[in-house]
């Protein structure tokens, strides 16, 4: 079965390369060109992965995105973008991106990425002993990617997830950053390490209810989850 490519993009030469580039390489790609057809395509075809330009009339790739993270907070989504400031891609990562393409870019970058966001999804998670983790006063259950306390319940992404059970795994030790990069991301790119700040941000949010569970930054260096 092949892999099916939900593209939007309103530049119609560009779009039109993209579209047969990666259709020659096996992708089924659908393809919009206006961001206000976008969430229905996504809703009416299932898509297994997303690239959104972010200028896109009507509605722009980081509002599709938000929508998207609502329905569904684990497929991939790639933006694509001729803007460089740090603060939009910082943005984009915050709206549930999973990577940020710079335009121009060539096709082999992009079916790089493309399949990298795809074997990150789909990699099994580590091993570890049972079903249910303690951690805390937290109960976190891998198999159904839950984070409870009491009667609280907080559904976790795969990669929230997969971030959390490292940190777990490497409970009250040093944790270079390269290393949760390269586990959890493939790779240690700007882009990525922008993307690990944002969800450490996350996790720390979760965990705030039990005072004695703590992500320490160690500048220069990486983390530490005191769990003790």
């Amino acid at each position: 079965m092949s892999i099916k490519v939900l593209y939007a993009e309103d530049e119609m030469f560009l779009g039109k390369i993209v579209k047969e580039t990666l259709e020659s390489r096996g992708f089924d790609v659908i393809m919009e060109t206006d961001g206000a057809d976008v969430l229905r395509s996504f809703e009416d075809e299932q898509p297994d992965i997303c690239i959104l330009d972010v200028m896109m009339p009507h509605r722009s790739g980081f509002e599709i995105a938000e929508d998207i993270r609502k329905m569904n907070d684990d497929i991939p989504i790639l933006f694509l973008t001729a803007k460089v400031q740090t603060e939009d891609v910082v943005y984009g990562f915050k709206v549930g991106g999973n990577d940020y393409i710079r335009k121009p870019f060539s096709m082999e970058e992009l079916i790089v990425r493309i399949e990298n966001a795809l074997r990150i999804k789909k990699e099994e998670p580590l091993s570890v002993s049972g079903e249910a983790i303690q951690i805390g006063k937290f109960q976190f259950q891998l198999n159904k990617q839950l984070l409870k306390i009491g009667a609280v319940e907080k559904k976790l992404s795969y990669r929230e997830s997969e971030l959390l059970k490292y940190l777990y795994l490497k409970s009250n030790a040093i944790i270079d950053r390269r290393d949760l990069l390269n586990h959890i991301w493939g790779n240690d790119s700007f882009f990525n390490s922008r993307n690990l700040d944002v969800y450490i941000t996350k996790i720390r949010s979760y965990i705030k209810e039990d005072p004695q569970l703590e992500i320490i930054t160690i500048k220069g260096v990486g983390y530490r989850f005191v769990t003790e």
